[in-house]
């Protein structure tokens, strides 16, 4: 994993601190039938092959379906393993940001954004840019390979498309000698990306507080970055000032479309953020990511009521709190 040291010898002594302890979720009891169905079939089986297992092994349906909520929550990681996940995270993003903040605070493109297509394509590229590029290329190949091995969530296939329009629109600005304007598009995503891990942090950490107001200005910044500094001030020079200054040409065309696709992936990302906003206003607090791995105590609520089939009386459920990463990456990303 990426940052052991950081997270050996930052993220566990902080976990420590603060009372996140490795919890070991209840194990499943062992049985090859329920094993197999759920390494091979269905990890959460339907009522018709509910009522089969029940026949075959004379147990009770909800028997069967507290079996499966505990063998798939005994695959999944504990709060301290995601809190030092996320606080390594939290350390590259911020790092990252710091760090391509203040490189471009000294370049005139920053400023100007014609100056990306003067003089293309022989522009230098100088050494703290090419560092810049090379920090962010390796840190996304790192996330796109992680995703198989990591818990899958509702969002794995954008998220994939993510990563991978990110690592081809790194490697092929870079390529083309087009790492100025690269270095914009770089910097506007890692502003809110911080934001995201800082929250997690506080939840895993139950600040509940704190982790709505975090959520609050990472919500604020991602939509102001994303779907507008993004759009009108990036998006307006490579697609309009670019065609001014150079005038179109084969690579256009193909850095241009990946940018768009990020576009889109920024609207879906911001209409679940609003979600999350809308559901705290109802509800008070930062409600459950849409992105959650973790299985919550309604569910079990759920599954019982699933078998009272005398009885339509409706359960109220637990409110969950902001977790994912990214969102995400994942979630938390998500």
């Amino acid at each position: 994993m990426p940052f052991i040291s950081e997270e050996t010898f930052v993220a566990d002594p902080c976990a420590h601190i603060l009372h996140i302890q490795a919890e070991v979720s209840r194990r499943a009891q062992p049985n090859a039938v329920l094993e197999k169905v759920f390494t091979s079939i269905s990890k959460s089986p339907d009522s018709r092959q509910l009522d089969g297992l029940s026949k075959q092994l004379d147990w009770e349906v909800r028997k069967i379906q507290r079996w499966f909520r505990h063998r798939r929550n005994q695959d999944k990681p504990s709060t301290r393993t995601k809190f030092c996940e996320s606080m390594w995270r939290f350390t590259f993003y911020l790092c990252i940001f710091t760090y391509g903040f203040c490189f471009l605070w000294q370049n005139p493109w920053m400023w100007d954004t014609q100056q990306c297509w003067y003089n293309y394509p022989f522009q230098v590229l100088t050494p703290g840019l090419y560092h810049y590029y090379v920090m962010e290329l390796a840190f996304y190949w790192s996330l796109m390979f992680s995703q198989f091995t990591d818990i899958k969530r509702k969002d794995f296939l954008i998220m994939f498309v993510h990563h991978l329009a990110t690592v081809s629109l790194i490697s092929f600005s870079y390529a083309n000698n087009m790492a100025r304007v690269g270095s914009l598009v770089m910097c506007v995503h890692d502003a809110s990306d911080f934001l995201l891990e800082a929250a997690k942090l506080a939840n895993y950490a139950k600040y509940q507080r704190l982790c709505d107001f975090l959520f609050v200005v990472f919500g604020a910044s991602f939509i102001g970055t994303r779907l507008i500094i993004y759009p009108f001030w990036i998006l307006n020079s490579t697609m309009f000032e670019s065609w001014e200054i150079v005038g179109p040409f084969t690579s256009w065309w193909v850095f241009n479309s990946l940018l768009l696709v990020l576009q889109v992936l920024h609207i879906i990302w911001s209409y679940l953020i609003v979600r999350i906003a809308f559901n705290a206003l109802m509800r008070g607090k930062v409600s459950k990511d849409v992105r959650s791995d973790i299985e919550s105590s309604s569910e079990e609520e759920t599954e019982t009521n699933q078998t009272r089939t005398a009885s339509p009386k409706r359960e109220n459920g637990t409110n969950g709190h902001f977790a994912a990463k990214p969102w995400t990456q994942n979630d938390d990303s998500w």
